[in-house]
């Protein structure tokens, strides 16, 4: 089953995450960890909420703004695509990513014929 990982971060958190080396080298061994077993399959960090730029299509005319949706202060900071045998097992590759640490992470399950894979069978 594929699952999303989805890191949200306070904003200051986030900042200050970008420039700590303990931090990068955590982020390097959960993933390379978690490549070799084959459940990571790909996974990044977004920009700042400050660089969005959001689009909505209401009665046929395209809105566009810049900046977050949202008002608030977390940020989405990035996610992974995992593919795991079962929700327990997303569960603790969620719980050892360093943002488990430093914010929160939703673990969602991909809906559909994207959520099955070859390596699925685990």
């Amino acid at each position: 089953m594929r699952f999303m990982l989805i890191h949200y971060v306070p904003d200051a958190v986030a900042e200050q995450a970008e420039h700590s080396a303990e931090i990068e080298d955590a982020l390097a061994a959960w993933v390379a960890q978690w490549t070799a077993r084959g459940i990571l399959l790909h996974g990044d960090r977004l920009r700042p909420a400050a660089d969005a730029t959001t689009v909505t299509v209401r009665g046929g005319e395209q809105l566009i703004a810049d900046g977050p949706f949202a008002e608030t202060k977390e940020q989405v900071a990035g996610y992974d695509v995992i593919d795991c045998a079962d929700l327990d097992q997303a569960i603790v590759v969620a719980a050892g990513h360093p943002t488990a640490r430093l914010g929160t992470i939703e673990v969602r399950r991909v809906a559909g014929a994207a959520s099955r894979s070859p390596q699925s069978t685990r």
